[in-house]
């Protein structure tokens, strides 16, 4: 195994895989996350990756502009709450919250959390959030104003892969003692998308049922409800094949069996089928790029005012601004979807061509 392969998970993996058989990818990427958000915090510098909002507050604070322009079109409901699924250490709700109270929009903070280490941290960011575990508790009879950033990325993933034998689900499986990808025993050309079936050998289609739950869920909300959501992550806007599992520990790359329940364990969003689910169950949805949405909601603008105010802080403020936006950075792998019910208003910054109506 690679360093940090001894974890206990990985002795348990590799005894229940030698009793009971491989294991799909989607419960050793949904076991491994579990083991790992449960036990710490694994933001900054001394964590294992950096994300957006700790980037700069910029960042949280057009995602706060951004609710409070559609909350402020809507009607200004009073009852409306904010919601953020995985706050992290709660700085991207900090920075959207205070951006929406510049603008008037004080509502209730709830926040979809299931780690005790990062609750934790929550609580001393954020006084008087409510948690819970998922979207199902939320309060029914109000607007939700929400915010997931990296948060759909972690979800575990089904793979489905061309064999010389068809397709076959993509499994965890154990060769000479050690955790390896396998074929699965049985066919699946039924699961596989007509279109598809004849791919070439070694072919790998990856889907998220998570994710998917997850949206269709919010998007009936939001028709019943009302209110809007946005989703920052690094995907894909059109569909494509191809395994995008990968592992990160202390800010670098590393093998996906390196230390199962050590390591954050990731894979890109396919924005494409969430969109058709979302518009699908009724609400309005709109794709762009990160660093398109940020640049069109004036974080140029944010940047120079924060540098003219602490003139010592220019190139830090430039640094953070180009790394958000520049393409060769954070601005074009990672993606940006937002949803509206279909009688709120539409979200800025997303290009006029994605604004489309509904059918009647």
């Amino acid at each position: 195994m690679s360093d940090g392969g001894d974890t206990d998970l990985a002795a348990t993996f590799r005894r229940l895989i030698a009793q009971h058989g491989p294991m799909p990818v989607s419960r050793y990427m949904g076991e491994s996350n579990a083991r790992y958000y449960s036990s710490r915090d694994p933001l900054g510098a001394a964590g294992d990756f950096t994300t957006a909002p700790e980037v700069s507050q910029m960042f949280g604070e057009m995602a706060g502009l951004w609710l409070a322009d559609i909350w402020t079109r809507a009607g200004r409901p009073a009852e409306a709450i904010y919601v953020e699924l995985g706050p992290g250490r709660g700085t991207l709700a900090r920075d959207a919250l205070r951006a929406m109270a510049s603008q008037g929009l004080r509502p209730d903070v709830h926040l979809v959390e299931g780690s005790a280490a990062l609750r934790k941290v929550q609580s001393g960011a954020l006084g008087g959030a409510q948690f819970h575990d998922t979207l199902d508790t939320l309060p029914e009879d109000r607007p939700i104003l929400l915010l997931a950033n990296e948060f759909l990325d972690a979800l575990p993933i089904r793979q489905l892969a061309m064999t010389e034998k068809g397709w076959r689900e993509r499994m965890v499986g154990l060769e000479q003692g050690e955790l390896a990808f396998v074929a699965g025993p049985n066919p699946m050309e039924d699961a596989v998308p007509e279109e598809q079936r004849a791919a070439q050998p070694g072919t790998v289609i990856e889907t998220c049922p998570a994710a998917a739950a997850l949206v269709e869920a919010l998007a009936r909300r939001l028709d019943v409800q009302g209110g809007a959501a946005l989703f920052i992550d690094y995907g894909h806007l059109a569909p494509r094949t191809g395994s995008t599992l990968q592992a990160v520990r202390a800010h670098e790359k590393v093998d996906v069996f390196a230390a199962p329940g050590e390591m954050d364990l990731t894979a890109h969003v396919d924005f494409a089928t969430l969109d058709t689910i979302a518009r699908r169950e009724g609400v309005a949805s709109m794709l762009t790029t990160q660093g398109a949405w940020l640049t069109s909601m004036g974080i140029g603008l944010r940047a120079q005012a924060l540098a003219k105010a602490s003139p010592s802080r220019g190139e830090e403020i430039k640094a953070a601004h180009d790394r958000l936006v520049q393409p060769e950075a954070m601005g074009e792998p990672f993606k940006c979807m937002a949803l509206t019910a279909r009688d709120w208003p539409r979200g800025a910054g997303f290009p006029e061509g994605q604004r489309r109506k509904f059918e009647t």
